[in-house]
């Protein structure tokens, strides 16, 4: 039984959190996480104001079946295609947490209350396609607090600028390097350009850019920990937020400059840093981690529910925890460089993956609905 100075202290934890400007987003979603209320107790009880999804969130959700039957036996009635299938179930799930959530979007003016649905990630590398595919998701989930996500490849660059000035309001995924991540913010000023040469409407239209966090460390420390020297070892859970700490400090940079003041004053919302993948790797670290140590006015932290947890449990909400580390940050990614571990090659590989994890959860997904259609008799 949870006592009342407890559930105070769990309270506060992620209050403090919200206080200092950090938005907390749950990255899952899952019918009976709608169904059975859950993620309205969250919104209700732990400051939870967003969600986001991706292909492997679906991927274990509805492959698990649990909430889907009905609709999948309707959707085998049809005779509809696979990938028909699975976007309407993935369309469906989105559109009722974006109904949860719409009080939330009502209350900060679209800042918040935002539910995030992923391109086919198999449309990564396809520019024309992963338009298209946005298109297609913002008009079937018809909530105007969906965020359509595109990955940051060479190929969503241009995809996130057109969106943009489609006025469809976009979560840009998958960034690992700090040269990406301005590219993005170019993108995102570009099609507010584009949506202002338009006439429409720029406070309508909002973007987050999801930083990737712990694969940074996951993939760093396994190189620092087969040079195995005291210098090495002693770097060994640093890289990821020097990382991210040096993200923040570009998006003040961007976010400063004269081409963002001329979009500002025609009503245009700043791209908020998102720290993704922030569950830890590593059971040696901290499991709340990437949220204690990157507190910063006006960005958003997704989370997995047991970090969530975690962070109302025990999280150490002490202030901004970034802006006054950037010469702490370059330091030590300078440190990892001099042991030869080359930055570029690192973020290169995780964009890379990062890409393939979700191409194969897609598919997955597919083969899964697959062959719930097909033991309902339909040739999917």
């Amino acid at each position: 039984m949870i006592t009342v100075t407890e559930a105070t202290a769990t309270a506060g934890a992620l209050k403090r959190l919200t206080d200092e400007g950090v938005s907390i987003w749950l990255d899952d979603l899952s019918r009976k996480r709608i169904s059975t209320g859950n993620l309205a107790e969250l919104v209700a009880t732990k400051n939870v104001v967003g969600v986001t999804t991706n292909p492997s969130i679906f991927q274990a959700a509805i492959g698990s079946g649990a909430g889907y039957e009905e609709q999948l036996a309707d959707l085998a009635v049809r005779g509809v295609t696979v990938d028909e299938a699975v976007r309407m179930m993935t369309t469906q799930d989105v559109r009722a947490a974006a109904d949860v959530l719409r009080p939330v979007y009502d209350a900060t003016d679209g800042r918040d209350g935002r539910v995030s649905i992923e391109v086919d990630p198999r449309l990564a590398h396809d520019t024309t396609a992963t338009v298209a595919e946005a298109k297609q998701l913002a008009w079937l989930v018809d909530r105007p607090n969906v965020m359509i996500k595109i990955p940051a490849t060479k190929a969503g660059l241009p995809a996130i600028t057109e969106v943009i000035g489609l006025g469809i309001s976009v979560n840009v995924t998958l960034i690992f390097s700090l040269e990406r991540y301005r590219e993005v913010m170019a993108a995102y000023l570009a099609g507010l350009e584009q949506a202002a040469a338009k006439g429409l409407d720029l406070a309508a239209i909002h973007s987050v850019a999801s930083f990737f966090v712990s694969r940074v460390d996951a993939e760093i420390d396994k190189r620092l920990t087969v040079l195995g020297t005291d210098e090495a070892l002693a770097l060994k859970g640093r890289a990821a937020l020097a990382n991210a700490r040096l993200a923040y400090e570009a998006y003040e940079q961007v976010f400063a400059g004269d081409r963002w003041s001329a979009l500002e004053s025609a009503g245009a919302n700043r791209q908020r840093p998102l720290w993704a993948s922030t569950g830890v790797k590593d059971p040696s670290y901290k499991d709340t981690l990437y949220v204690d140590e990157l507190v910063a006015p006006g960005t958003v932290n997704t989370m997995p529910e047991a970090t969530l947890d975690a962070t109302a449990d025990h999280g150490d909400v002490r202030g901004d925890t970034v802006t006054g580390g950037y010469d702490r940050a370059r330091a030590d990614l300078a440190a990892v460089e001099r042991l030869g571990i080359s930055y570029d090659e690192v973020v290169g590989k995780l964009e890379d993956e990062g890409v393939a994890k979700f191409e194969v959860a897609w598919q997955e997904l597919l083969d899964a609905v697959t062959k719930s259609l097909n033991s309902k008799g339909v040739d999917a």
